[in-house]
């Protein structure tokens, strides 16, 4: 199946030829997907209807080897400990032949010790800590999106131009934030030895002091800002940098996600101009695979998709390939099959690592901009996620061995 199967649901023709004559077989496929769907709305909201429209697609056009997708959503409530009591309740309960899911990294790594300890496929979606696919790895876990390593090497090029000698930096402290910052360090200094970190504020996911941050990163006269924060906690800190003009033409910033529409639009007029981000200009994609998802959401759903709604249809595209490819939802055959497998998304083919069972999903970088009174992106590029990796060498020292037994 691999990019076969993916490019025609894209497109939603010739699926129908291709899977339609295996339709006689009876029964669903489970795939069980647990979420902070109360905490995060903005993005999982969209994500939600990502994944429902490609089960949508590849039942109308009959199925994997004639069975329909069915998914059985959990709430997580962005606990690891909850997090855990769903996936049990999604396997022994639900009887699911898949799991998939979680969004908060410390959530995405309770649920990737749970797939190793029960010896369950697991496709992490959205969660970025390295640790999924590195240190904590395991050889039933892969994972979807590009991790916070990936991302941060897609904006140091931009960061070391800038030629900037005194960084202040902001993040959420769990370990989405923790990570991002550590690379961000770590290739920052390889690139310019010389760079100094003059402050660094770790904030409470969703609780940020954005007034008390914005005069400490103020106190300290930074050359440039690193942000990490995303959601409710990016708009707190862009409305006080705002008041406060703190945020200048004159001060640099490089920050991750930005960019995304769920975290960019509800910025408005309060767009900080000239920010270097990454995110998803929907509105300036212009290849085949992203302009025939674009036109099936917006005629679903009457809305612009968001990086959610990207990250929800690739993966269910993903787990219908890895499930066709495979021939059965076995656990050992869908580790099997998804290692190297090539897959067809809205962003174009991308291939789950063998070597740690990362795919190689890249994202858009961009310059912040106001148009109509909205933010948007410019200046874009795609940075395909297998140009972003670090070494075989590397990988192989941080990623355990038995990993990929």
């Amino acid at each position: 199946m691999n990019k076969t199967f993916a490019g025609v649901a894209l497109a939603g023709t010739m699926m129908l030829q291709t899977l339609g004559a295996t339709a006689a077989a009876e029964g669903v496929i489970k795939i069980g997907e647990l979420n902070s769907y109360k905490s995060q709305p903005a993005f999982l909201g969209p994500y939600r209807n990502g994944m429902e429209l490609a089960v949508e697609q590849i039942n109308q056009a009959g199925g994997i080897h004639g069975k329909q997708l069915e998914l059985i959503i959990k709430d997580d409530n962005s606990n690891p400990g909850d997090a855990v009591r769903a996936a049990e309740e999604l396997i022994s309960r639900e009887k699911v032949d898949v799991l998939t899911g979680t969004f908060l990294s410390n959530i995405g790594l309770a649920i990737t010790d749970f797939a190793k300890h029960k010896k369950v496929f697991f496709l992490a979606s959205e969660p970025l800590t390295d640790k999924i696919v590195w240190a904590d790895g395991n050889r039933y876990t892969f994972r979807l999106r590009n991790s916070t390593y990936m991302q941060v090497a897609m904006l140091v090029p931009d960061a070391v131009k800038l030629n900037k000698k005194r960084w202040a930096i902001v993040y959420p402290n769990y370990e989405y934030g923790q990570s991002a910052v550590a690379t961000f360090k770590t290739l920052m200094k390889q690139a310019q030895p010389d760079i100094e970190f003059v402050a660094e504020q770790a904030t409470p996911l969703g609780k940020v002091d954005a007034g008390a941050v914005v005069q400490a990163l103020s106190d300290a006269k930074p050359d440039a800002v690193f942000n990490v924060l995303f959601a409710s906690d990016l708009a707190r800190l862009v409305r006080a940098g705002n008041q406060r003009q703190f945020f200048s033409p004159a001060l640099p910033v490089v920050s991750m996600l930005t960019g995304e529409p769920e975290y960019l639009d509800p910025l408005g007029e309060e767009t900080p101009e000239g920010w270097i981000v990454t995110g998803y200009p929907w509105y300036a994609i212009d290849t085949p695979e992203h302009n025939a998802f674009l036109k099936a959401y917006q005629d679903k759903y009457n809305e612009h998709p968001r990086l959610g709604t990207i990250i929800g249809y690739s993966t269910i595209v993903s787990i219908a390939a890895g499930i066709e490819k495979a021939g059965s939802t076995d656990t050992e055959a869908m580790i099997k099959a998804f290692r190297g497998l090539d897959v067809v998304t809205p962003f174009g083919p991308i291939t789950y690592r063998t070597q740690d069972q990362q795919s190689t999903q890249g994202a858009y970088v961009g310059v912040l901009a106001k148009q109509d009174g909205k933010g948007i992106m410019t200046h874009i590029r795609y940075v395909d996620g297998k140009e972003v990796q670090p070494t075989d060498e590397q990988v192989s020292q941080w990623r355990p061995a038995a990993a990929n037994q």
